[in-house]
């Protein structure tokens, strides 16, 4: 299902669908409701650029330990060597 989206409501609100993409996608990063590869996905954005729309808006990447144990799995897992 895919979300249409009158041109006059658009103009309306001075924005273009394009826009209002990015706009739903930073939002819902925000909210939590995205991780950051779905919500630049749905910006079709790649990863700098969107980064870039986050930062315009004071939005900062959320990154925990988990998210650093994951990175550090991955890395271990390139290299061969096992987490300690």
């Amino acid at each position: 299902m895919g979300l249409n989206i009158p041109e006059n409501i658009l103009k309306k609100a001075e924005i273009s669908g394009n826009e209002l993409l990015i706009e739903i996608s930073v939002y819902l990063y925000d909210k939590g409701r995205l991780s950051l590869g779905q919500a630049k996905s749905l910006a079709q954005l790649n990863q700098i650029e969107f980064q870039k729309e986050l930062s315009k808006r004071d939005i900062y990447i959320k990154y925990n330990s988990d998210d650093l144990n994951q990175d550090l799995d991955n890395l271990n897992s390139l290299t061969g060597k096992k987490a300690s």
